[in-house]
């Protein structure tokens, strides 16, 4: 199918007869394997013309709704769908009324999701699924956090996986195994711990425990009720906290600890331990 269509540019140029009255647009390429880039708009009184993508576009609008036409068939994707569009295959898009529409885009490779499936997501790109909508959410979430690239590879690793699913690949060499597997899951919890400061990519811990991504997240999260992500943040964290009571500057300790940045540092440690850094060593500090 690939081969029957031109591969013009990825993003358009709009056309003369739909100017945007309203535009904003964010975009960038985060460092999650799998992921080409991650885009968001506001747009109203635009129409994207027939073009494609050289990637899988994994779609969720928030307000408005956008309708398209894929393979000569109309489609439409209300705020409780996921629009999953095949690369190579043309589509156009436009607001279904005048207040327009607000989007959140990702553009996968074909590690997340291989051509054969192109076929069957043509025959059905809009999936109502919950859990896959709100996964979807979760991982721009983690996107727009630098240093929170392992929670995003977790995230985008069981969201591969459901897309899978939907698209009829439930069976094969592919498929995950079961998620109990306490072995494996000590073996990566102790793997964590070996890199706490410079952290390990997920498709990186598989390939030295040779094991499926998704079973690895399953396994652990199943064995100790937390997923990777989170315990290697707390982790970071109880370091953090060590260094702090010692008097060491807050921007010093996030760099120490492997957090991106003093923010990064202080976004987790209000969540886990209720302050920010500062009040948190500053309170040793007022100790007699």
């Amino acid at each position: 199918m690939a081969s029957r269509h031109p591969r013009p540019s990825r993003h358009p140029r709009p056309s003369r007869h739909h100017r945007p009255s309203r535009q904003e647009v964010s975009a960038w390429r985060p460092r999650v394997p799998g992921v080409v880039e991650v885009f968001h708009a506001r747009f109203t009184e635009y129409a994207y013309p027939m073009h494609v993508h050289d990637a899988w576009t994994l779609l969720i609008v928030d307000d408005g709704a956008v309708r398209y036409d894929l393979e000569r068939h109309e489609h439409g994707t209300p705020h409780d769908t996921v629009t999953l569009l095949p690369p190579h295959v043309p589509h156009n898009g436009s607001p279904v009324d005048p207040s327009g529409f607000r989007k959140r885009v990702l553009y996968l490779d074909a590690s997340v999701l291989g051509e054969e499936l192109i076929g069957a997501a043509v025959d059905g790109p809009d999936l109502r699924d919950p859990v896959l909508r709100r996964r979807v959410g979760q991982l721009h979430s983690a996107l727009a956090r630098p240093g929170d690239e392992l929670e995003a590879d977790s995230r985008l690793t069981l969201i591969g996986e459901r897309l899978r699913d939907h698209l009829g690949r439930t069976e094969g060499p592919s498929r995950p195994a079961p998620s109990s597997d306490p072995h494996l899951a000590r073996r990566l919890r102790e793997l964590l711990d070996a890199y706490v400061v410079q952290g390990i990519g997920l498709e990186e811990a598989a390939r030295v425990l040779q094991a499926h991504p998704a079973h690895l997240v399953r396994a652990f999260s199943g064995a100790y009720g937390i997923a990777p992500h989170q315990y290697l943040t707390a982790r970071r964290i109880d370091r953090a906290r060590r260094l702090l009571l010692t008097g060491r500057p807050a921007a010093e300790v996030a760099t120490d600890t492997g957090f991106y940045d003093q923010a990064h540092l202080t976004r987790h440690f209000r969540r886990l331990v209720g302050v920010t850094p500062g009040r948190y060593s500053g309170s040793a500090a007022r100790r007699p």
